[in-house]
């Protein structure tokens, strides 16, 4: 049997994708501050009105033709690290954040008027009071701000919205092997209450929106057979449930003038079937003006693309991923942006150094893909994952004649 017949026996993968990808799940850094009281609250709301008067609606920018990212936990945008990141950023090739808006825990980064935000309490643990300041800090520096904003993987909305929520047969919520409860994503309330979040979003700076978990559980058979969706349709399919409801979001951001984009298991680009999770490569692109396949090496079981060890070769992996990626994009005759995730973590051995990162990089580039986003869960990232910012050209003093000053003009207006 060859390896692209075994990816296409959907048992085989529903059986090694819960143990494949369990470590992005391990990976976790949930609530690492204490539940913040009233008063403190206050004050913080205090601090920023000072910080950013009158903020107006900012006008929307485009993204930059290469988007070079890194990826900022909500802590990290809400702490002064923020801006030792912005400092890197003026010296490298950065020119974009991610930022959570809604982790997998389903607090909020910033507080919401979002009704449903509101009425759970998803403003209770708020990480970054000053949020529309740091975006205009971003603004300034020509940095290109995108929100994460996670679906699924939300067990504050499944514990305070209980008919949205993912139920146990034999009573009370169902919970993963993590112990989180999960909504119900044939449920579109779910998804309605995604694009409110991420419609604000938009409002308050964001020019971008990024949904992660558009999905349902990457969990066992033996877990799954407890599991109940209420919303779910006669006859529906988990992956017509993802399809079905990417339409909302994809309906409320293009409505906004933003790119809907999309995070995606990166095996996705290397299958034909439907990993459990309601996810198909096709749908996807279909669905998303970007998809962001996350090509984590660590994540790859053994001998995945005939490579022993995936960890340790994360040029190949890469390559076979994206690769993949683009053939079936051909195929199916799209030209939905891939811009991929890529390990900036060590996660077993070998540790993640400058050239593991910049070799996933390499990757990229050979298959024309220069757009990606580096992911450390903790937002801790070196300068040598990075090239220099390049200097702008200097000007040509000769330029006395007309013709020369015009050439000027044009080559400063790009």
């Amino acid at each position: 049997m060859t390896f692209r017949q075994l990816l296409g026996t959907t048992a085989c993968l529903l059986g090694l994708l819960p143990s494949t990808l369990a470590a992005q799940r391990a990976a976790g850094w949930g609530d690492e501050l204490p539940r913040l009281d009233d008063r403190v609250l206050a004050e913080l709301d205090s601090i920023a009105e000072r910080q950013a008067p009158g903020w107006p609606a900012p006008p929307l920018i485009p993204p930059p033709n290469n988007v070079r990212a890194i990826y900022l936990n909500a802590w990290v945008f809400g702490s002064s690290r923020f801006y030792d990141l912005v400092r890197l950023a003026d010296t490298t090739e950065i020119n974009a954040f991610v930022i959570d808006v809604k982790d997998d825990t389903g607090y909020l980064t910033y507080t919401s008027d979002v009704p449903t935000a509101i009425e759970i309490g998803a403003n209770r643990q708020r990480r970054a009071a000053d949020a529309k300041h740091r975006l205009m800090v971003l603004r300034e520096k020509g940095i290109y701000p995108i929100a994460r904003i996670v679906v699924a993987k939300d067990p504050l909305l499944a514990k305070k919205r209980t008919s949205w929520s993912v139920r146990h047969k034999n009573g009370g919520l169902w919970h993963d092997r993590l112990d989180f409860a999960w909504v119900d994503a044939f449920n579109d309330s779910v998804w309605t209450y995604a694009a409110d979040l991420g419609e604000e979003a938009v409002r308050i700076g964001f020019s971008e929106v990024q949904y992660d978990y558009v999905r349902f559980p990457d969990e066992p058979r033996s877990r799954m057979q407890y599991a109940v969706f209420p919303a779910r349709r006669e006859g529906e399919t988990t992956r017509d449930g993802v399809v079905r409801n990417l339409r909302i979001l994809g309906d409320r951001m293009r409505a906004q003038g933003v790119p809907f984009t999309i995070d995606v298991f990166g095996m996705t680009a290397s299958t034909d079937v439907d990993l459990g999770v309601g996810q198909v490569w096709e749908d996807l692109v279909r669905a998303a003006d970007v998809v962001l396949p996350m090509i984590y090496p660590s994540h790859y079981y053994h001998k995945f693309y005939g490579i022993a060890r995936p960890n340790s070769e994360p040029y190949r992996v890469v390559h076979h991923a994206l690769k993949d990626a683009l053939e079936k994009n051909k195929t199916l005759g799209v030209t939905t942006e891939i811009r991929p995730y890529l390990q900036a973590f060590t996660l077993g051995k070998p540790r993640y150094t400058a050239h593991e990162v910049r070799e996933q990089i390499r990757a990229a580039k050979e298959l024309g893909i220069t757009s990606w986003v580096l992911w450390n869960p903790r937002g801790v990232y070196a300068p040598s994952f990075f090239l220099p910012k390049r200097p702008p050209a200097p000007a040509r003093l000769e330029a006395a004649t007309p013709e020369a000053e015009d050439s000027v003009s044009v080559a400063d207006s790009r």
